[in-house]
């Protein structure tokens, strides 16, 4: 998962006003725009207009990953607007905390929507670090969190009926890449290099094993030190020393803009492919990095650019109401709403313990932007990767979708 954001451009540009207005009671009337297919007809949910669920935003709203939960915040707003503010007939009250950059600033941030807030289901979280220091909080209380970003392996490695998650597990995103690295490098090799934290270690491990399940070589691998590497020129006379033919990098925020720059300046774009997984050019990155990211080809479970009705009129709708594109952490807080909504349509109890039974039950979501998806049996998505590669579009670079790949 992205651990880093490079807060540029719109993001060092925004304010909290959008954040602040989402935190009312949403009273409206209405009913929900994404369904699931669970067999049983969808006669759940509220009876009467005064019943109301109480919903935890817990996003970070300061420090380096600001950007990231205010694209967070806008998906899961629009769902509600589009859901006219109200869930399987429940009236939905918002109530955000900010989680910061880590498990310091959210631990205390969770716990006041818990205890004092008193949220009866909880989304957001950004960092695994965070989602790993709050997730026995959760467990402890019976109050579910759905999680729409933090990818680490271990946070649903053991299932817990109160854990859940709507993005992707780090191994995952990058393994899903490595049988179409292998086949097109064939005879040649990879280098790999990532930041060197957890994250880092997953990606990469990840996609060797993919990789070299499909008879792809390792030409070597470095890992760099995370969050203080501003030169890689180093590391470049390395891989190109290798002779691999490609590249492996995971890389985000600003590390991913520098990293992107300077393997093209340093004359590696026309010498070795580089491959990665989706954040190493998603969202502000990708615009700092202008054309040195051009041809760069990677996977995630999401571009705006996924040719499909559902996706073309979310993309229309979010560009309507925030006037660019969505990202990936955009549509995964988005899906977290259509949970809620689907569970609530389904429980008998619309407290914590009944929420997360009802998850338990949901079936297959088949009108995401994504493309069609479901819980596996570790709460974790199974879903579509997508192909993807950097291109010129209509003078704006974007992540063209070239074909599905494996889950």
């Amino acid at each position: 998962m992205s651990e880093t954001f490079f807060r540029g451009g719109r993001a060092a540009r925004r304010t909290t006003a959008l954040l602040a207005g989402s935190l009312m009671m949403l009273t409206a009337c209405g009913g929900g725009s994404l369904g699931t297919d669970d067999g049983e007809g969808g006669d759940g949910g509220a009876t009467g207009s005064s019943d109301t669920v109480t919903v935890g935003l817990a996003v970070p709203q300061s420090g380096v990953y600001a950007g990231l939960g205010e694209d967070m915040t806008q998906g899961f707003e629009l769902y509600l607007d589009q859901a006219d503010n109200k869930l399987s007939g429940y009236d939905i009250k918002v109530v955000s905390g900010d989680t910061g950059e880590g498990p310091q600033t959210a631990i205390p941030a969770v716990s006041r929507l818990i205890k004092q807030e008193k949220a009866d289901v909880v989304t957001g979280i950004v960092s695994s670090a965070t989602a790993l220091g709050v997730r026995d909080i959760f467990v402890q209380a019976e109050v579910p969190l759905i999680i729409a970003n933090a990818g680490a392996d271990d946070i649903t490695a053991e299932p817990s009926p109160y854990i859940w998650r709507t993005s992707y597990r780090n191994s995952a995103v990058s393994g899903a890449i490595g049988k179409h690295v292998a086949e097109e490098v064939g005879d040649g090799s990879v280098y790999l290099i990532a930041a060197d934290y957890a994250a880092g270690q997953e990606h990469v491990d990840g996609f060797r094993e993919e990789f070299e399940a499909a008879g792809g070589k390792v030409a070597g691998e470095t890992f760099t030190p995370f969050g203080t590497t501003s030169d890689w020129q180093p590391y470049l006379s390395k891989i190109r020393a290798s002779g691999a033919s490609a590249v492996f990098a995971f890389y985000a925020g600003s590390e991913a803009a520098n990293f992107v720059q300077q393997y093209s300046t340093f004359g590696l774009a026309k010498e070795a492919q580089l491959y990665g997984n989706g954040f190493i050019v998603e969202g502000d990155v990708l615009e700092a990095q202008g054309k040195a990211a051009l041809g760069i080809q990677t996977s995630l479970n999401y571009s705006h650019l996924i040719d499909s009705e559902v996706n073309n009129k979310f993309v229309e709708d979010y560009k309507a109401a925030y006037d660019e594109v969505p990202t990936v952490y955009a549509m995964q807080a988005y899906d977290a709403a259509a949970a809620i909504e689907a569970a609530l349509e389904s429980t008998k109890s619309a407290d914590g313990p009944g929420i997360a039974e009802a998850l338990s039950e949901v079936g297959e979501f088949t009108n995401s932007p994504r493309g069609p998806w479901s819980f596996d049996e570790n709460h974790d998505p199974e879903q579509n990767y997508y192909l993807r590669e950097v291109q010129d579009v209509d003078g704006k670079l974007a992540n063209v979708v070239l074909r599905e790949l494996q889950d």
